[in-house]
Parts: C-alpha cells; structure tokens; sequence
C-alpha cells in the first residue's frame, strides 16, 4: 500500500497550510501507483504558471535585457534539470508516493520525476492558494538561481553549429542510438557527428538532453 502523505514534512517545503489537502496528495502521488488522480493534470497547470511567474520575475530584474536573453534566462532556470534540484534541494524525494517497483527502480531520485512533482506542487499551490502562493514559493526556492545569472548561457548545440560552420563543414548530424530503463525514468542515447572532424556520444533524460550532451561532449574532445 502506497504510504500517506507525510504534511509535517510538506509544510516547510510549500510554507503553505493547505485548504485541500486532496490537491497536494494528488501533486506527490506518481502514476505508478495505480491510484487516481496522479499528478500529471497539476504538472501540466504548474508548468505554465512557473513559467509565467519566471517571465515575470526575469522581465522586472532585467529591465535592460533584451528579448533573446531573457529567453534563454527562462529556458535554463525552469528546465526539468532545475525543477529536480529545487527537489533535492528540498529532499523532496522520499515525499512522493510510488509504486512498489518504481520506488525499487530509483524513482525518488529520477529527474523526470522529481522535476514533474515540482511543478506539479505548483499547479496544486496555485489552485488551493491562487498565484501569491505559487509566486511565494518559486521566489523562495529559486532566488539563488535567480541571483546567480549573468550572462546568457551558449547553448552546446549552438556553439558547435558555429564552431563547425568556422570550418566549412554542414550541421552537426545527431543520430538515437538507443533508450534504455523503466518507463518513468528512460534514458536515451545519442551521437553527434560532424564529418571529418569527429563523433561524440552522450545519454541524458530525454531526447534533447542528450543531444545537448553529445554536443557538450564533442566541443570537450575536439575543440580544447
């Protein structure tokens, strides 16, 4: 039987008291478990208020900063990758309710996962609490992500395009090699190519993690 919601633990992660506790329940309970609702309907909602509020946030503390820049702020402070460290941040991990054989494959530590609870957490803040508690609670978890940006990252794939464009060669080519593990927590595999210059190979959550990966990977070997 799937454990019940520890809210002792909860409460100092959402500084929130819940006035339905069903919307939290549902935000920490993985599909796995066979219970319905799962929190997939609250991932989908949280996801778009994280991503209004990071909007927000960015637009009033850069007010200089053009619209590609702010762009690329949003896209690495509200990725999954970053949604999981807030939940380990916070051990959220042994907090959300898994099936048996999730559980016993690792999925307290999955960055699926844990960034889907995050955001899920958020969908359920926003709905029991309205946009000040969802607001409050990504202020406070992201704040030093927030502070610690300067610069617009270069994007791996980016970088590469340009560096093998510098040498008169086509695009990179990316090619799946394979995915692997559980349902809940794949892991796909990908190879980066430019012709005549060399490969690189790299795995990551997602298709387009690996390939950023790969593409990391590459400009390690070949271009230092």
């Amino acid at each position: 039987m799937t454990a019940p919601v520890d809210f002792t633990a909860l409460g100092p992660i959402i500084d929130h008291e819940p006035r339905d506790a069903a919307l939290f329940v549902q935000a920490l309970t993985h599909g796995s478990t066979g219970q319905t609702p799962d929190y997939q309907r609250l991932e989908f909602l949280g996801d778009r208020v994280l991503g209004m509020v990071m909007a927000d946030l960015l637009y009033a503390r850069f007010p200089k900063a053009a619209e590609g820049l702010m762009s690329a702020f949003l896209n690495r402070l509200v990725s999954r990758e970053s949604c999981a460290q807030i939940a380990r941040n916070c051990n959220l991990g042994p907090l959300i309710r898994l099936g048996k054989q999730a559980r016993d494959d690792g999925g307290t530590g999955s960055t699926n996962i844990l960034g889907d609870v995050v955001e899920a957490l958020i969908g359920a803040l926003y709905l029991d609490g309205g946009i000040n508690a969802a607001r409050r609670f990504i202020e406070r978890h992201w704040a030093d992500k927030i502070d610690a940006i300067s610069e617009a990252p270069r994007h791996p794939k980016s970088e590469l395009q340009e560096w093998a464009a510098a040498r008169n060669r086509k695009t990179p080519t990316y090619t799946m090699l394979g995915k692997s593990g559980p349902d809940h927590d794949l892991r796909f595999t990908v190879r980066v190519e430019i012709k005549g210059l060399g490969v690189a190979e790299a795995t990551g959550s997602s298709k387009q993690e690996a390939e950023t990966l790969a593409a990391r990977q590459f400009l390690a070997e070949h271009t230092t």
